[in-house]
């Protein structure tokens, strides 16, 4: 009795490519996500520099708003019998901008020294009065100025008297000369002798 004789045909495995067209899909999809990984990145930096100036403005204003609540009273030799004059509150006088230039795409150390940088003033002026002290690097020029706007003038809440500006210009673009802008401003009521914050910080940011 023969058996049957099966023949088994040995298959050769595909030698299946990508085509032309599925390889260009992917060359584009990798593109993409390049693009929006470079993007979230600038936009990652761009709001940390954006962050650190308005903290230090908020900070600088919050330190004004402190100063003007301490009592001041002029030193005096009293007479038996008599009252020394009221005390009363005042704003601190301006401070010098830190650093003395606007950094271009790159941080500034302050100095920490006792008369430089933030280290400066008295206690019924500059950044000792404020308050206000940054040791680490910043991208930003910081201001406190007394019955002035000079970082924000066009700022609806401006300072032009009995008021403060805390603020801070930057220059964090590409293209050199083209400042973000942050204000705070605070203004004393003439009434109630009050200081009186504004509504919100001022923003100018170019666009990018």
């Amino acid at each position: 009795m023969g058996a049957d004789l099966r023949t088994t045909r040995l298959r050769r495995p595909s030698a299946a490519g990508f085509t032309l067209a599925e390889l260009m899909i992917v060359i584009a999809i990798i593109g993409v996500l390049a693009a929006l990984a470079v993007t979230g990145v600038h936009q990652y930096l761009q709001e940390a520099k954006t962050s650190e100036a308005r903290q230090c403005v908020g900070a600088i204003a919050r330190g004004a708003h402190a100063a003007f609540e301490r009592e001041t009273a002029q030193a005096e030799g009293l007479a038996e019998g008599s009252q020394s004059t009221t005390v009363s509150h005042r704003l601190c006088d301006s401070a010098i901008p830190v650093p003395a230039f606007v950094p271009f795409l790159k941080k500034y150390q302050p100095n920490t020294q006792d008369g430089t940088d933030f280290d400066t003033g008295t206690t019924t002026g500059g950044w000792k009065c404020v308050g206000f002290n940054v040791a680490h690097p910043i991208y930003y020029q910081y201001w406190y100025t007394k019955d002035s706007s000079p970082v924000a003038p066009d700022n609806p809440a401006a300072c032009n008297a009995d008021c403060y500006e805390a603020g801070a210009r930057g220059d964090i673009l590409p293209e050199q000369n083209i400042y973000s802008r942050y204000a705070m401003t605070g203004h004393v009521n003439p009434v109630t002798g009050q200081l009186k914050r504004a509504t919100q910080l001022y923003v100018f940011a170019p666009p990018q």
